[in-house]
This record gives C-alpha cells, sequence and structure tokens, in this order.
C-alpha cells in the first residue's frame, strides 16, 4: 500500500492526530465531540456562540480559516502556511481557554442575524423532536439569555483536552505546536430520541416537493444504496417523468453506528400529485429487489475512483476525525475500496427494506401517503390533563385546560370529536415568555400549548400557577412581541419549530399614510365626477350647435373625456394600494 494513500494515527500534547500526506498548502482541523445536539432547547446555540467567539481573535487573515457547529461535533479548520497553521491552532485554544467575553453580545446579535438567513429542516423536529438531534430545527433561543459564566462553563467542560482530535493533511506535521486546552475525558455520543410512535411516517407541509429520509445501518451497502435510489429518482421525474428538475439523495452518517439517507424530489404545483406517486414507485421498486445491476456497478465505479485519488486519505481527515471522537474505527481509503468491491445487490436489497420500515416523509401540504403505507406522525397528543377549563375568546370549539401536571388545548370538530395537544410539565422542553403575559409551553415531543390572557379568559392567579409549575431550567425569555396573538391555535397545528411569533396578527392600525391617501382619494373623485359631468353634458347636448362644426364637437368632447380619464386614473391607483397594504 502507497504510504502516501494512509491515514496514520499520531498524538500532539496528548490530544489523538491524523495525519496523511498531502501536496500544496497544509490543511489542519480541531475536532471536539459537542454539538448542537448536547444542548438543550433552552440552550440552543451556546455551543455555536463559544466557536465564534474561540475565531475571533484570529480576525481578517490572508489564510481561509473556519469554524462549524453541527449536530454532534464542532470544528476549526484552515488552510495556508506551516507557521500560519501553527498559529491558527494555538490561537483558537487559547481563545478556548479564555473567550473574549467583551464581545459577548456583539458575537449574539451576528448569530441571530445568521438565524435570520439560514432555514430550518423539518424532519428532524418530527424524527426526533425537541430535543437532542432534533434541536437542528430549531432556532437558537439560548442564545439571547446566556450569561458570560454559562459560556466560559460549556467552553470549559466540552472544550478540552480529551474530547477533540487533532487532524492535518501536508508534507508533516507542523513543528512547535503546543495545543493548550483544559483536562478532560471524552464525552460519549448524545443519546437517539424519538417522537414517532411508528414508521414508515409522513407529514405535510407547505412546501412544493418531496423530502424523505430513512435510518439505516452506516456500511458501504448503504451508501451504494443512497446512489442507485438517486439514480433511480432522476431517471423516472426528471428523465422520463419531466416532473421534477432536482431529485437527488445525501448519506450522512450519525457516528453512533448509523446514517441517514436523505432522498428529495422538487415539483411545481400541478405536478405534485405526479412526483409524490413517482417518488414512492421509485422506493417500492428498491423495497421490492428491484436494483439494476448497471445501476449498481455505475455507482460502485464513482465512489471506488473518488477513493482511489491521490487526496482521498486527506479528504477524510474530517471524518475519520468525528469516528475516533465517537469510538469507531477509522478506515483507510483501501479498506472502503475492499468494503464497496465486496458489496452484493442482495446486501442493497437489504438496506432498502431497512430504509422502508425507517421512513419519514415530508409531503407537500393537502397530499397524505397513508395510501402507500405510511401512517401520519402525530399532530396531537393522546391524553388531556384534569383540570380548569378556560373557552377561547373567538372560537367556543377551542378550549384550553390547565392541570397540576401539564396544559392541553383542545379541539372539538362538528361531529363532536375532540382532540388535544397535551405539554406535561415534566416533559416541557422549553417556556418562551414575552413581556405581555404570553407562553409558548414546548414539548420534548415537538408539540406546544400557547398559553395566552389574550387568547382564553385566564385568570392572573392561573399564570402564575402555571409559571411556578413549570421546570426554572427551561424558562426562555423573549423580547416583546410585535403584534400580540390574536386567536388560539389548533390541536392540528401544533408542531412548533422556525418562529417565535404569536399564532397570529392583531388588527392594522391606521398609518398617517392610509389618511393622507383616503383625503387624496375624496379630492380626486369629485373633480373626476364634475369633470366627468361637463363632458357628458357636452357630448349630449352640444352636438346639434350650429356653431360648432363636427371636428371641434368631437375634439373639446375628447378633450373632457381625457381631462376626466386623468382623475379617474389616480384615484383608482390610490384604492388599490390602499387595498394591499
Amino acid at each position: 500500500m502507497n504510504p502516501q494513500a494512509a491515514i496514520r494515527t499520531t498524538e500532539v500534547d496528548g490530544i489523538p492526530t491524523l495525519f496523511a500526506h498531502a501536496t500544496g498548502p497544509m490543511r489542519a482541523g480541531l475536532v471536539f465531540r459537542v454539538g448542537v445536539a448536547d444542548e438543550t432547547l433552552t440552550r440552543s446555540g451556546i455551543t455555536h456562540l463559544v466557536e465564534h467567539l474561540a475565531l475571533h481573535r484570529n480576525g481578517l487573515a490572508d489564510y481561509h480559516f473556519n469554524g462549524e457547529t453541527k449536530a454532534a461535533f464542532t470544528h476549526f479548520y484552515m488552510e495556508g502556511a506551516e507557521h500560519e497553521v501553527v498559529a491558527y491552532l494555538q490561537g483558537v485554544c487559547a481563545s478556548l481557554c479564555d473567550l473574549p467575553m467583551e464581545r459577548l453580545e456583539t458575537e449574539k446579535e451576528i448569530l441571530r442575524t445568521e438565524e435570520s438567513r439560514r432555514g430550518s429542516a423539518q424532519l428532524p423536529l418530527w424524527r426526533y423532536g425537541a430535543q437532542g438531534h432534533g434541536l437542528v430545527s430549531y432556532p437558537e433561543w439560548g442564545v439571547r439569555n446566556l450569561r458570560p459564566e454559562d459560556v466560559r462553563h460549556w467552553a470549559q467542560t466540552w472544550f478540552t483536552r480529551g474530547n477533540a482530535v487533532l487532524w492535518v493533511a501536508g508534507e508533516r506535521i507542523p513543528e512547535g505546536l503546543s495545543l493548550r486546552l483544559p483536562e478532560g475525558g471524552r464525552i460519549p455520543m448524545p443519546a437517539v430520541t424519538s417522537a414517532l410512535p411508528e414508521t414508515p411516517a409522513y407529514f405535510s407541509d407547505g412546501s412544493g416537493g418531496v423530502l424523505l429520509d430513512a435510518v439505516v445501518a452506516d456500511t458501504a451497502a448503504a451508501r451504494l444504496y443512497a446512489g442507485v435510489l438517486e439514480r433511480e429518482l432522476s431517471r423516472s421525474l426528471r428523465q422520463e417523468g419531466g416532473y421534477s428538475y432536482t431529485a437527488g439523495t445525501d448519506y450522512t452518517p450519525r457516528r453512533d453506528g448509523m446514517a441517514l439517507v436523505t432522498a428529495f424530489a422538487d415539483s411545481l404545483p400541478d405536478k405534485q400529485d405526479a412526483v409524490l406517486g413517482g417518488f414512492v414507485d421509485v422506493l417500492a421498486g428498491l423495497r421490492a429487489g428491484r436494483i439494476g445491476p448497471a445501476d449498481l456497478e455505475a455507482v460502485r465505479t464513482r465512489y471506488d475512483s473518488a477513493l482511489a485519488a491521490p487526496d482521498a486519505a486527506a479528504k477524510r481527515l474530517p471524518g475519520s476525525a468525528e469516528d475516533l471522537l465517537a469510538g469507531r474505527p477509522v478506515l483507510t481509503p483501501a479498506a472502503l475500496r475492499a468494503e464497496l468491491r465486496a458489496v452484493t445487490p442482495e446486501q442493497v436489497h437489504t438496506v432498502a427494506l431497512q430504509a422502508a420500515q425507517t421512513a419519514l416523509m415530508q409531503v407537500p401540504a393537502g397530499h397524505s401517503a397513508d395510501w402507500a403505507g405510511y401512517t401520519a406522525a402525530p399532530t396531537d397528543s393522546s391524553y388531556t390533563v384534569t383540570g380548569r377549563r378556560f373557552r377561547s375568546v373567538r372560537d367556543k370549539s377551542v378550549a384550553l385546560v390547565v392541570g397540576a401536571e401539564g396544559v392541553s388545548v383542545t379541539t372539538k370538530s362538528p361531529d363532536g370529536t375532540e382532540c388535544a395537544v397535551t405539554v406535561p410539565y415534566r416533559a416541557c422542553a422549553a417556556v418562551l415568555c414575552w413581556p405581555d403575559g404570553g407562553r409558548r409551553l414546548v414539548g420534548t415531543d415537538a408539540l406546544c400549548v400557547d398559553v395566552d390572557p389574550g387568547l382564553y379568559d385566564i385568570d392572573a392567579h392561573t399564570m402564575a400557577t402555571i409559571d411556578a409549575a413549570v421546570p426554572p431550567h427551561a424558562v426562555v425569555w423573549l423580547p416583546p412581541r410585535q403584534q400580540p396573538a390574536a386567536r388560539p391555535a389548533t390541536a392540528a397545528a401544533s408542531h412548533e419549530g422556525g418562529t417565535a411569533q404569536g399564532a397570529a396578527s392583531g388588527a392594522r392600525t391606521p398609518t398617517r399614510r392610509t389618511v393622507m391617501q383616503s383625503i387624496g382619494l375624496v379630492v380626486l373623485g369629485i373633480l373626476a365626477v364634475l369633470c366627468g359631468l361637463v363632458a357628458l353634458s357636452f357630448t349630449v347636448f352640444e352636438a346639434e350647435d350650429p356653431e360648432l362644426t363636427m371636428g371641434e364637437w368631437i375634439a373639446i368632447s375628447a378633450f373632457f373625456w381625457g381631462i376626466t380619464a386623468l382623475l379617474v386614473w389616480p384615484a383608482v391607483r390610490i384604492v388599490r394600494t390602499t387595498r394591499r397594504a
């Protein structure tokens, strides 16, 4: 075996180190076993905040550097000359030991700005709930209330020597590299939670396409399955059907022995039925064992070529560092190539069966997948708490129930059936609190209940009882809402994620612009009516005037009607603008 194509394990300052020979600028990274899945909903964003603070002292540099906070790992990496690598890594470690707290509030604002530009994936929320791996679907609510001592404690607990792995790709490991970090042991991978009573499952969303993920064993056969699935989706939905522009898959190891296969296909509104049907048909074909030998070999060849590339070992270093932190073996490109060559169609079929059993599908709003054997993911709870009942002030079919063990919102359908969303205090992931008295309780199963004095005729004593019953560590204070909630959320729309606003906006308040538009409309309307009457009178009564020629009569009539039109047009524009506002 070519030694330059291998990954060598060594140690720097007591930190496990992975090295691969590579030409060109040196690349290096420091990986820690901590991520979003290790946080709670009320502390969400704290790891990301530490990452930002640790990178601040690097300032503006000529070399490329960055950081990344993932579900279970945090990466610091850079590319440049050897002395730049040394300075960067040592600077990151120094900052982690002494975070620049004078930057705390500024970095919080930067994180909030970054979050406003980032979309939220819904599949993790529905699969894992409001905890663990599901937290990647939520806003970083915890950042706003973090104190300096909270951030320091998090850094000292997780960003330690024993919880880190260094990787280097270059001619050699840099000389003089010293990584000073707090002492600490390796922390196990975060527990995997579930918010799905059974799978395969589906939920409806407003997006136009179809999205699916499935949990499978992390093997070479699973990687090949993801590649074959992508080819089948592209062939069926784009090349043959012409229903989708993008149809593909993604393979993401979870580093706990399992991996996530994600498949997606976009769609126009009038093609959603065809895309959903074609998507299900492709999955069913693979589940039935219809795996084309040519497709399998094409995918195998593509992966094998990537692993045979001269820089394959260097490219695998970040992922290998995650494997090492998770207690999994670090495989060389040569070992992975051998595994790929040994995969049989039967093994890929086994993965297809496993994927079919664990699948979670997101279908466009107004569609379902129960006809394909998928169970609707729960949007309500199996029970209602016992306690005082408060009717909605706007919808008599909706009621809030406040009990000793939790809160529920019940909705009664016209046929008398009642469904409920319940958040027990013991399973409350977060309580979002606004200065106007509004509360939103988010359960660990991702279901939520709004408790708002503006929605229900609820007294102050009961509100105080709820505040006293929720766990203190679950409270998140948020800034004033732009508009208070005006209607209660129903049990059918109870999953929380992506927004911290109330259920609906209140009535619109007239503005100065609206008043001025109304005055202008009245003035223009009066002038248009008067001019129109003049034009009508001249057209009807002056047609027989012997002192006017036919041409003069037409010209004057057209002039008055033109003035009328010029007055009417701005009035129409004002009406249309006011309605849009």
